[in-house]
């Protein structure tokens, strides 16, 4: 499973290659926001179109395929202004959510909503993994689901519920850390490395097994095409896995 690629087609191809090494894998499961960033967001979208995959909706794949320019974002202007009118219209057709197989729910965030996050809260301004009740709340229409696959966050992380789910974050294949505004925070992974995850569903009640996957990639030239956008804020996440000092 992938997510949060935000255009970094380099780190992209780290992850196929890496996983075509490994063996492959029954299905691919692309928990969305595609696109969105000041790197490659076209040629991302033509590289993914060549990958047989179940697909979800991210919030920033909405939004470009959805709001007036004038309503977007810096990352999100880019990537319209990039892509083009077919890539829009596919991103915009992508499913909020999908089941796969027997009992396991893919979507971007939480069931609610694909800008809420699912495993975490804002504390202090960063992004902590939140008390297990209220992760429960917001999983409450999913009571089918025996794994979840989430994002949105970034960060890497996985957690059973008692007497539920597993739910797995594979963080993020190409944008280490980011901050937000609603409320201020930010996430960082604390390292450059472009993350995927491999889930193998064990058989009726077991638990799934799960590898977290960190892969060297060229994140320099990832981090020099933001500086050539006139974006420093992604360079410096991207050379680092954290956000500029304030």
């Amino acid at each position: 499973m992938l997510a949060d690629i935000h255009g970094n087609v380099l780190a992209l191809e780290a992850v196929l290659a890496d996983l075509e090494a490994r063996g492959g894998a029954d299905f691919i499961v692309d928990l969305g926001d595609r696109a969105s960033g000041p790197l490659w967001p076209r040629e991302t979208l033509d590289r993914l179109a060549q990958v047989e995959c179940v697909a979800v909706r991210g919030n920033h794949d909405r939004q470009v395929a959805t709001l007036a320019a004038e309503l977007m974002n810096a990352s999100d202007r880019y990537t319209l202004d990039e892509i083009t009118d077919e890539q829009r219209q596919a991103l915009g057709g992508l499913p909020e959510e999908a089941w796969i197989g027997e009992g396991i729910l893919a979507l971007h965030a939480s069931p609610a909503s694909d800008t809420a996050y699912l495993l975490d809260r804002v504390d202090k301004g960063r992004l902590v993994r939140d008390r297990l009740d209220d992760i429960e709340v917001r999983l409450a229409k999913s009571d089918d689901a025996r794994i979840v696959l989430t994002a949105h966050s970034h960060r890497p992380d996985m957690v059973r519920l008692p007497g539920g789910p597993v739910i797995v974050n594979p963080g993020s294949v190409g944008c280490p850390a980011y901050d937000d505004d609603a409320p201020p925070h930010v996430s960082e992974s604390g390292s450059p490395h472009a993350r995927y995850a491999i889930v193998t569903p064990g058989a009726g009640e077991d638990l799934p097994e799960v590898l977290f996957v960190g892969l060297r990639y060229d994140h320099e030239a990832a981090a020099q095409r933001a500086e050539a956008n006139a974006r420093a804020d992604w360079a410096h996440a991207l050379r680092t896995g954290f956000m500029p000092p304030a």
